[in-house]
């Protein structure tokens, strides 16, 4: 993953992905997932979003890995935390409360540093992801969450109208990648807004994956 790529648009504010709100999405369907409190979720590539602080507030255990340093210390401080912070091979691992956050490269993560993972909830990392590596992404995933059961929120668009990223992971691509290890189910669909929807007529999708048996 083109970790340099990241970081300057981190270090320009070029974070458009950032939502003033947590998903509409999220709130609306993690329920689908059946976690009860205490159960622990996993959200890949998290920047700083917003819907962290929804998931702790729901009573979750969450786990989150983010390339940008300053993206992880910026939650924390929002929820007012005092994270103890451990160097763990190529990743810092902040932890207070029921929060932690890996600093660092997703693909440097084992399960053993993930934990138990209860579900996932990937809104803008698999469509973040360079097509040439979503493969190498969904597995890696799967192993460091023991093919945990999904939310996953994607897009869907002509590719050839923007570059992205926000890449278009359509619905067949969903299927291609995870079709072996879940049953996926369309949960809804609609027009995405901001530029992307303005640029490209976009839908955002939001999909539950499920382990198969």
């Amino acid at each position: 993953m083109e970790q340099e790529f990241w970081q300057a648009r981190w270090r320009e504010n070029r974070i458009g992905f950032h939502e003033p709100a947590p998903n509409t999405l999220l709130t609306k369907h993690f329920s689908r997932l059946g976690l009860e409190a205490g159960q622990s979720v996993f959200v890949p590539l998290c920047g700083k979003a917003l819907d962290l602080d929804w998931l702790l507030k729901q009573g979750l255990r969450v786990t989150g890995a983010e390339f940008n340093q300053g993206a992880v210390e910026q939650v924390f401080a929002r929820q007012g935390l005092e994270p103890e912070i451990e160097n763990q091979g190529d990743l810092l691992r902040y932890q207070a409360g029921a929060l932690t956050l890996f600093a660092g490269d997703f693909f440097a993560l084992t399960a053993a540093q993930a934990g138990p993972v209860d579900a996932v909830y990937d809104r803008a990392a698999l469509v973040a992801v360079k097509p040439g590596d979503r493969t190498a992404y969904a597995a890696h995933l799967n192993r460091t969450t023991s093919t945990a059961r999904q939310l996953l929120i994607g897009f869907d668009y002509d590719q050839s109208l923007m570059e992205g990223p926000p890449f278009s992971v359509p619905g067949g691509l969903v299927q291609t990648l995870y079709q072996g290890t879940h049953a996926i189910t369309l949960a809804e669909e609609r027009p995405a807004d901001g530029r992307i929807g303005e640029r490209c007529n976009a839908l955002e999708q939001a999909w539950l994956l499920s382990p198969l048996a």
